[in-house]
């Protein structure tokens, strides 16, 4: 895998701020079990601290991630995160050709890489890195298939789909502030606010 797009650079700068404050998210994050978290979270901004994620691209996540016991859907949505920004970005490589060390479409697969793991989501075509559905699916079964569906094998399955250190710290770090806004949305849901009721005026007769 590579990372070209300049877009997720800002996304990286604000996770590295964040990481001593995300250690113990992480850690919550790894087992089993976060993928039911409330879409509500992370398809609005300001929960999480970082662009919301489209709402088909939330979708695929989450499938994606069901197909792989024990994989979280925000671990995937950080890779995607990562490599396009969720597939708003514009660089070259994400929606077109391939990018200066020849990875393609939003989730930056090399051609050789996808060809092993792609997925075909729609059945009636060939699969294709550049869609995203495809992209997601394919990127959960690498994933899976390197030990992501394990709390002892996440960060190597990390490590194996961009062989870089940072990149694992990264992808971790967003994924736990997407993990950290969904159960910020559970608890505002679960515990709404009381209506505050105005007062009746009262009339001054004249």
């Amino acid at each position: 895998m590579d990372n070209s797009s300049a877009s997720w650079e800002n996304v990286r700068r604000g996770c590295v701020r964040t990481l001593t404050v995300v250690a113990v998210a992480v850690a919550a994050l790894i087992p089993a079990g976060i993928s039911g978290a409330a879409a509500a979270a992370t398809s609005r901004p300001g929960l999480s601290g970082l662009p919301a994620i489209p709402a088909p691209y939330l979708t695929w996540y989450k499938d994606a991630a069901r197909t792989c016991h024990g994989l979280s859907w925000e671990v995937i949505a950080g890779i995607g995160t990562m490599e396009s920004d969720n597939g708003r970005s514009t660089a070259r490589g994400v929606h077109y050709s391939k990018n200066r060390k020849g990875a393609e479409g939003p989730m930056q697969f090399e051609p050789a890489t996808f060809a092993e793991y792609a997925v075909r989501a729609d059945r009636s075509r060939k699969p294709s890195p550049y869609d995203p559905e495809d992209a997601i699916f394919s990127a959960a079964r690498m994933l899976c298939s390197d030990g992501g569906g394990s709390a002892r094998g996440l960060k190597g399955a990390i490590f194996a789909y961009n062989h870089a250190r940072w990149y694992v710290r990264d992808v971790l770090a967003i994924a736990a502030r997407y993990t950290a806004a969904a159960a910020m949305e559970r608890r505002h849901t679960s515990h709404p606010r009381p209506a505050h009721r105005r007062r009746a005026g009262h009339r001054r007769r004249g």
